[in-house]
Order: C-alpha cells, then structure tokens, then sequence
C-alpha cells in the first residue's frame, strides 16, 4: 500500500466521523457509538466502517487464524497466549540491510509508548525462519536494545509462517494473497489487530511518522468494549 493509499483510508475515516457525529447528535436515544477505526476482511484492505458493534459478527468474517511459534527466549507463543489482547504484526528477518533494521527501530517509538500497557503485544515473525533461529532472535532483540516481554520475536515452520502472513494478515495485499512459500516474503506493513483477532489497520513500517498514527489507533482500540 502506498502512502497516498493509505491517505484515502484516512480521510475516508474522518468523513465517517463526521457523518456519525451528526447522526448521534440528532438521535440522542442511539445507545449505540459509532465504531472509529475501520475493519479489513479483503488482502485489497478496503475500510469497512460499522455504526453498530452488532453487526461486526455478521459483517466482518476474517479473523487471523490460530498460530504457534517459538519466540526468542524458546518460549511457545501462540493465539492463546495473546486472546483477549490487541497485538501488532511485522515481518522481517535478522540479516536483512534494507527495510528491516528501519522497522525495527520505528516499531521501538511505538513499543516505547506501549511497554507499561500488558494488553499489547508486538509480534515480530521472522521470513528467514530456517536461520533465524531462538538464539539468533534472542541476539537481535539484545542487540536492539528491546527489553519488553510483550515484543516475541517468532520463528519456526516456513510454510506456516508465510501462509500465516499472507492468508491471515495479508501481508503483501492482494499481490501476496496467491503466492505460496516459494516465494520470498518482503513487506514493510505492520498490521494492527483487535481484540477479537480482527485487523482494524495497516501501516508503513518504514515511515516514523505513521507510528503516531498507529499510537493513536490503539488508543481508540483500548477504550472498545465487546
């Protein structure tokens, strides 16, 4: 997603407001508030605003499936450890040059606001995962100085991790949704996923300034009750 892309997703987000702020102020009995931040059932991450949290079962149908991979301290993380939790997703590998050392040290903006907050996790899943082994991870996150137990950086089987990647986050967008494991996985998106395993939104993880804009979407994903 390019950054203009992800300019349209937002102004779109403001003209819902908008329009929802004038909706709940002439209908003062509405028990319902509007839903701030968008939901992506499609790897094309067209926003689908809801007025009502009733609707979401209905409406939004993608989860991200269940997974269960080894972090950094060999330590089995799976979807049942982080239920009930928001988490953020990226994708990189320890002996990357390019994007990766970039997002790495921007997610730490974002993990350096979110290390007092124990219902966000950052999970960090490597694509070189046949190198990258629980030491080697271990060494990285040492290296780049991250001591919050809620960042797991993941490795484990290649398959899975790529299908998990591009079937469940989707990663790549719809360029990565037909691929399989054969082909090498590169993205700069974090993605950002609810409570109820939804994906709510996508971000470029090499542009510091879009992790305030991350910070304050978590921010609305806090204050959501189910």
């Amino acid at each position: 997603m390019v950054y203009w892309e992800l300019k349209i997703v937002k102004m779109y987000r403001i003209v819902f407001l908008l329009f929802s702020s004038l909706i709940l102020i002439s209908c003062s009995n509405k028990k319902e508030e509007a839903i701030a931040l968008p939901y992506y059932n499609e790897p094309e991450f067209t926003p689908i605003f809801l007025t009502d949290k009733s609707e979401m079962e209905s409406k939004i149908k993608h989860t991200i499936a269940n997974f269960s991979f080894w972090d950094q301290d060999s330590i089995l993380i799976s979807q049942k450890s982080i239920e009930g939790k928001i988490h953020i997703a990226n994708f990189i590998f320890t002996t990357c040059g390019s994007i990766c050392p970039k997002m790495t040290t921007n997610l730490k903006i974002v993990n350096e606001s979110l290390k007092f907050h124990s219902n966000i996790v950052l999970l960090s899943y490597s694509v070189t995962p046949w190198i990258d082994t629980p030491t080697v991870l271990k060494n990285y996150k040492a290296k780049n100085e991250i001591s919050n137990p809620n960042w797991h950086f993941l490795t484990g089987s290649k398959n899975d991790i790529y299908s998990l990647a591009r079937k469940s986050y989707f990663a790549e967008e719809d360029i990565g949704f037909s691929k399989d494991s054969t082909e090498f996985l590169h993205t700069e998106h974090f993605i950002l996923v609810d409570k109820t395993k939804r994906i709510r939104g996508i971000y470029n993880g090499t542009l510091e300034l879009e992790m305030q804009q991350m910070l304050d979407d978590i921010k609305t994903l806090e204050k959501e009750t189910y």
